[in-house]
């Protein structure tokens, strides 16, 4: 029995020796695939590039910044941060002193799109541009800028532009809807880029057992069609898709701006 207790107490350092050397081995492992990054800042891209190398680092410059400290073409930040501790393959994101700011911001307001872009061109400024739709106002042209013209003390060297938004000037023959059913003309109609209006419904008229009325009979000074006032509209919506279109609005043939809005009578 002795003997059994000794051999299970060898068995059990034995695995606990396996499990602990395999622990230290995959620590070791992942460690060694571990580097500490370099500071890259204030060197050349190309010297930047050497000392990420030699760690099994890669470099990516991603953008320029004006710095008055920080001399023109040298790095001026950098992602991870000097010191971290990354694993080897790892890229560093740099970004490049301009040196001070020896651009003026030009004004842009008031100048059409296509002027300011090739001014801000002119002068070695990116741009990026904002639409908006303001009526009244001319489609096209500058409306706002950051940053103002004149300014200093400019972060990178790009301009946002906010211009009006063109307007679309197409226009369109209105289709034919009269005489078919309302759930293939919805159909149609947005497909076609138009737009559902008011759908109202005529009310059925009744006979009368006199085919000849008298002329001082009230039916004989009633229209054959009902007023347009004695059209009943369909609340928030339209009547049942197999109604048929009797009239539409616009009419036929009618020139329209793309998403016009038309509206049906029907029975």
């Amino acid at each position: 029995m002795r003997g059994f207790l000794r051999l299970l107490w060898v068995a059990l350092l034995l695995v606990t020796v396996a499990l602990v050397s395999a622990l230290v081995t995959m620590r070791l492992a992942v460690h060694g695939r571990e580097v500490e990054v370099p500071d890259v800042r204030g060197k050349t891209p190309g010297e930047a590039h050497r000392l990420a190398e030699e760690r099994g680092l890669s470099t990516q410059i991603e953008r320029q910044y004006y710095s008055p400290a920080v001399p023109e073409g040298r790095v001026l930040s950098q992602v991870p941060e000097p010191r971290s501790i990354v694993r080897r393959g790892w890229e560093l994101r740099l970004a490049l002193s301009l040196g001070p700011q020896r651009v003026t911001i030009p004004q842009m307001v008031g100048e059409s799109q296509r002027a300011a872009a090739i001014v801000l061109q002119q002068r070695g400024l990116d741009s990026s541009v904002a639409e908006i739709d303001l009526p009244g106002a001319t489609a096209g042209q500058v409306i706002g800028q950051d940053p103002p013209a004149n300014a200093v003390d400019v972060a990178a060297p790009k301009v946002s532009l906010l211009v009006v938004q063109e307007t679309s000037s197409e226009n369109y023959a209105m289709p034919g809807f009269v005489g078919r059913p309302l759930g293939s003309a919805m159909i149609a109609i947005k497909d076609a880029g138009f737009a559902l209006g008011k759908v109202t419904v005529a009310p059925l008229t009744t006979g009368t057992s006199n085919a000849n009325p008298p002329a001082s009979s009230p039916a004989s000074q009633s229209p054959a069609t009902p007023p347009p006032n004695s059209l009943q509209s369909t609340p928030g919506g339209a009547p049942s898709p197999a109604a048929i279109i009797v009239s539409q609005d616009p009419a036929p043939g009618r020139k329209v701006a793309a998403g016009s809005e038309i509206r049906f009578v029907v029975r």
